[in-house]
């Protein structure tokens, strides 16, 4: 099994102890290994120091006497002693003070390397037999003769001070490292416990069922994952609210046009003209069907958009100022009574030349339905390279409470009619990362569009 599929808290734990565990094994290597060469350099000091005390106590003594009279009264119990410094002379031709108990072998290998040695004290290692030794050779004079004094210490004690301090350490470290599991299991409960928490909570919103809030108290990682959750969850019930709102509208909008075209077509069918005569009752059923066209319209159109939020978009270089006029152009014609006034500067954005016609649609469709008697429309150049459209009627100011919510596409619009117009514009001008507000003028309604400018080209009649 992947350590991945395991419970969370069994894989901190298993961090945990391959963690403690890896320094464990680190430590054993380490340690026998420092505490060698720590306890080698002080064997060295020892006998360094022993060798120093003999200088001087007996300068200008014949060595011979020193360790007769002095060092060697009992030579057997210093020799058995491992942790003693034992001393030998080497004079007079390479001749040998109380070294019996050393292999010859060993001696004549001392003999040449203090014969060699070019300075005053020297440290040396080597094997007797199956045991290692530490010796120093130092040169000096004693009645003016020319004697080499050679002092050494067995391995077993350094061996003996290494595996006394190692047992110790490994016992110490074998209970910390026991004893830490207990912490470890509580850490990864700990750590592993809001997760889990988590983990239902995401188990509920999929399953709808958010009306419970995410709290967590923490300002970790996992309080800023629980923070994002909450968020998610709002967002949730936001967009479910909407979205039965939605659906409410439509279904309302939808509704009454089919229930029109049904009871006008069967009161045809039957004999009977509601709007007195034949034609005037298949008008209704004209503009009803026309109506409840430009709905599904606008339905299907806003799925596109929602699609194409989510993906590149094709986009190109085109005169704003010249798709304005041929789209007012088109327009006007719905209410020719209405006077027109257009200040437009030569302006060329970046973007999808039809979505944008699909905009100054609504916009204009909405000025055409609310204007008394004129509309003016501006395209002018701001600062930072920005465009700035403005386009104002002279109708009925928007209410102050729904203004802020008109490009909000579960919202009805103003005179409480409700439409997908506004929230297609709005969408579309987001994903040309362009802004879209309106503003209640002391004589009128004012919309604005903020849209980048791009470089101008060479155009061709629309």
């Amino acid at each position: 099994m992947k350590m991945k599929n395991l419970p969370l808290s069994i894989q901190i734990w298993i961090v945990f102890a391959a963690i403690t565990l890896c320094i464990s094994i680190l430590l054993s290597i380490i340690l026998p290994l420092t505490l060698r060469d720590f306890f080698t350099k002080e064997i060295y000091a020892t006998i360094e120091s022993a060798q120093g005390l003999i200088f001087n106590r007996f300068d200008g003594q014949p060595f011979n006497s020193i360790f007769e009279s002095e060092f060697l009264k009992n030579p057997q119990q210093a020799l058995d002693n491992i942790r003693t410094v034992n001393h030998f002379i080497i004079y007079d031709e390479d001749q040998i003070i109380l070294s019996s108990h050393l292999p010859m072998e060993f001696l004549n290998k001392v003999e040449k390397e203090a014969g060699a040695q070019k300075n005053n004290s020297q440290r040396y290692s080597g094997q007797v037999e199956d045991e290692k030794i530490f010796y120093v050779i130092t040169k000096g004079k004693t009645l003016n003769q020319d004697v080499s004094l050679v002092s050494y210490m067995w391995d077993s004690y350094r061996e003996d001070l290494v595996q006394t301090l190692f047992k110790k350490l490994a016992l110490i470290m074998t209970i910390v490292f026991l004893l830490s599991w207990i912490p470890a299991i509580g850490l990864s409960k700990y750590l592993s416990s809001p997760l889990v928490n988590l983990e239902k909570r995401v188990e509920k919103l999929a399953s709808h069922e958010w009306n419970e809030p995410v709290e967590l108290h923490r300002q970790d990682e996992i309080g800023k994952l629980g923070e994002s959750i909450e968020q998610l969850r709002n967002q949730l019930i936001y967009q479910d609210e909407m979205q039965q709102s939605f659906l409410q509208h439509v279904s309302h909008e939808l509704k009454t046009p089919v229930m029109v075209i049904r009871s006008y077509s069967q009161a045809i069918r039957d004999g009977i003209y509601p709007k007195g005569n034949l034609d005037c009752s298949i008008q209704v059923i004209d503009e009803e069907a026309e109506r409840l066209e430009k709905r599904v319209r606008n339905l299907l159109y806003m799925t596109k958009l929602d699609y194409l939020s989510n993906h590149e978009i094709s986009k190109e270089v085109f005169p704003m100022d010249h798709l304005i006029k041929d789209v007012v152009e088109r327009l006007s014609w719905n209410r020719p009574e209405l006077d027109w006034h257009l200040d437009l500067s030569p302006i060329s954005i970046n973007g999808d030349m039809e979505q944008w016609r699909v905009v100054l649609e609504n916009l204009l469709d909405n000025q055409i339905r609310y204007a008394n008697s004129q509309i003016r429309i501006s395209l002018s150049k701001q600062e930072n390279n920005l465009a700035l459209l403005n386009i104002w009627n002279d109708g009925p100011n928007i209410e102050p409470g729904i203004i802020d919510s008109i490009f909000n596409k579960f919202n009805k619009g103003y005179n409480g009619e409700f439409g997908l117009g506004l929230a297609i514009v709005y969408r579309i001008v987001s994903l040309h990362d362009a802004k879209v507000w309106a503003k209640n003028e002391e004589n009128g309604v004012s919309f604005f569009v903020e849209v980048p400018i791009s470089e101008p080209i060479i155009t061709t009649k629309l």
